[in-house]
Order: structure tokens, then C-alpha cells, then sequence
């Protein structure tokens, strides 16, 4: 169609060697003409090389949120199979950034061509990504956006707006005077370890409810998902000092997937008329969401941050493919009204 030889269009559509502007220009009109696209399988198959991906996310059992973004990893993986796609996936501790640390260390020792990685420990994140640069190291992340970096993409939701919407729904359920709880998890050996995601949130909340005149008390609570007993502790020492109060405390909210652990025991100890916010749909937090202990649970599709964030890597390895760089995924704001229907895949 364009009249030049194989060789010059193969150099035009891989941008690689000299073509005279004459050329150049027929062929760009032949791909424009028939809206020519590179065919990944004859491209991929003709390579015959494995293409190496390293999935650096959080540890997880059954059931919880980490679970749920391995997963659309796992189904783009056998999607692609054909194509000489290998995922080794490696592993770290989420409330442990010397966890974190020590699989950066392996990295050095190993040979792939991308990596996705779980940006929860903010300044860790930032140093990887500056040895990645200077290897040319192509990379995604995933779950919070860190600004300043050369990532080829970003999956997942805009973090301080999801907090700023938790702010506005738990406001919406109070007086402007009430108090409220703030939960976070502790590790039973590390303590409090927030991440930049839950760090985000939690600056988004508060300034929704400092712009819309709360003039109540934030009360932050500190549980353990490995002791309920020190959780039973935890709260009839904070519900004691809360009785001599004189503003009532009927909201809380917790900016990770945990909300299941306040919301067992509000169940426990039959507490009722209580405003409880969460995140993540997962079944330990939607049969809560369900049965009316949580009153709203924001989501975020995990599984689909984990598809495409592999997607966008190997196609970008493969063909070259520029993904747009910030990908936010909706904010989906959960009642029991609506749980039933939900699609986290969509």
C-alpha cells in the first residue's frame, strides 16, 4: 500500500533506524488508511521470550483485601499465558517496612523486565523506584499515587478524595458537635504502622471535617486483629471515659479494610444507633455492612487494580503501549441496600 519495502515500514512502526521524510510519510497514510494496529499474539509468539514481571505486594490469609488484587493478577496471568508472560510474585509484611526493605534487597539479585509494586510504605517506595529509574527498569503501582516518580502507570483510587467522601458521610450521620472514633490496627510485634494510602485517607477526612465546621472531639482508638481480648479492654476503657462527656460519641471510622474488628464488637456487645465506616468489600466486611453494624463501606475494585496494573506492564514490554499514567479507579460508596448488587469487577 505504501509502495516502500517491508524493511522500511518495519523501521517506521518500530521507530528504530533512518527513513526519508518521503517514506515516512506513505506509510503513516497506509496505517492511518486502515487503522492498522501491531497484532499482539504474532508479535509475542514470534519473540519467543519470556517476558519476567515481579508482583511486590502485602502478604494475605483468605479472605482479605490483598487476596482480592492477587486475584486479578492470577486471571491476567492465565490470560496471557500464550504470550511468555511469568509473574514471581514476592511478598512483604504491611505493617512491617523492614519487611518491605528485605524483598527490595532481593530484587537486586534477580532479573526481570517490570515490576508492579504495592506503594504502602511511601519513602521505601520512592527509594526502589529511584534504583529502578536508573536500571530503566519500566514499573506500576498500585494502591496509593506517589507524586515524583517515573512510574509508566498508576491503578487505584485517589486516596485523600476517598477519605475527604468518608468525611462528608460520617459528618452527614452527626451532630456538628459529637465526637467520633478514629480506629487503626496495631501489629502484635510492630505496633502502629500506617500506610501511605491510610495516611491519605485520614488527611482527606479531616479536612472535610475541619472545611464543614466540626466542632467535636476526634478520638483515635488502637485495636489488634490477633487479641480480642485487648480489644475488649481497649474499648470499655474508652467507653468509660466517654460517659463523663457531655457530647455524645455515635460515629467512627477506620481507613483501611478492618473494619470488621470494631464491628465485632459493637455486634458482641449489642451497640446500636452507632455510625461505623469502612473500606473494602470484602465478605468480612459486608456481612457487617449487611446486617446494619456498618452503616457504609467505601470500595475501591481491587481485583481490577491488579489486572490491569499487570496489563498496562506488559503491554507496555511488549508493544511498546503507553498507558495513560494516573488510572483512579471509582469510589464506590456501599450500603446493605446495595451490597447484593455490587460488581467489584466491572
Amino acid at each position: 500500500m505504501s509502495g516502500v519495502s517491508a524493511g522500511t515500514v518495519d523501521r517506521v512502526l518500530h521507530n528504530r533506524g533512518r527513513v526519508s521524510e518521503d517514506a515516512l510519510r506513505k506509510v503513516q497514510d497506509a496505517i492511518k488508511d486502515i487503522d492498522y494496529q501491531p497484532n499482539l499474539i504474532a508479535r509475542s509468539l514470534a519473540s519467543k521470550k519470556d517476558c519476567r514481571i515481579i508482583t511486590l505486594i502485602p502478604s494475605f490469609k483468605p479472605g482479605e483485601y490483598w487476596e482480592e488484587v492477587s486475584k486479578g493478577i492470577d486471571r491476567v496471568e492465565s490470560e496471557l499465558s500464550d504470550y511468555h508472560l511469568r509473574i514471581e510474585r514476592k511478598f512483604f509484611n504491611q505493617y512491617d517496612k523492614d519487611s518491605f526493605d528485605a524483598s527490595v534487597e532481593e530484587l537486586k539479585n534477580e532479573e526481570y523486565q517490570g515490576i508492579i509494586i504495592a506503594t504502602l510504605f511511601c519513602g521505601s517506595t520512592f527509594l526502589l523506584t529511584r534504583q529502578l529509574d536508573k536500571k530503566e527498569i519500566p514499573y506500576v503501582l498500585i494502591d496509593s499515587y506517589i507524586d515524583h516518580t517515573n512510574c509508566i502507570a498508576y491503578y487505584g483510587t485517589d486516596s485523600y478524595k476517598s477519605g475527604y467522601i468518608g468525611g462528608r458521610l460520617l459528618y452527614e450521620n452527626i451532630n456538628p458537635d459529637d465526637n467520633v472514633l478514629l480506629f487503626n490496627i496495631i501489629s502484635r510485634s510492630r505496633g502502629s504502622v500506617e500506610s501511605t494510602q491510610v495516611s491519605m485517607r485520614e488527611k482527606g477526612f479531616r479536612d472535610y471535617l475541619s472545611q464543614s465546621g466540626y466542632k467535636g472531639r476526634l478520638y483515635p482508638l488502637s485495636l489488634s486483629t490477633e487479641k480480642p481480648d485487648y480489644n475488649q479492654r481497649v474499648f470499655e476503657a474508652l467507653f468509660e471515659r466517654l460517659a463523663n462527656e457531655d457530647k455524645p460519641t455515635r460515629a467512627g471510622i477506620i481507613f483501611n479494610s478492618r473494619v470488621h474488628v470494631p464491628a465485632k464488637y459493637f455486634r458482641e456487645n449489642e451497640i446500636k444507633n452507632f455510625c461505623l465506616i469502612g473500606y473494602d468489600a470484602i465478605k468480612a466486611n459486608t456481612d457487617f455492612l449487611k446486617s446494619g453494624i456498618v452503616s457504609h463501606l467505601i470500595a475501591q475494585r481491587p481485583e481490577v487494580q491488579g489486572y490491569n496494573s499487570v496489563k498496562a506492564l506488559f503491554y507496555h514490554l511488549a508493544l511498546n503501549q503507553v498507558a495513560e499514567k494516573v488510572n483512579y479507579m471509582p469510589i464506590d460508596i456501599l450500603i446493605k441496600e446495595n451490597i447484593d448488587y455490587y460488581n467489584n469487577y466491572i
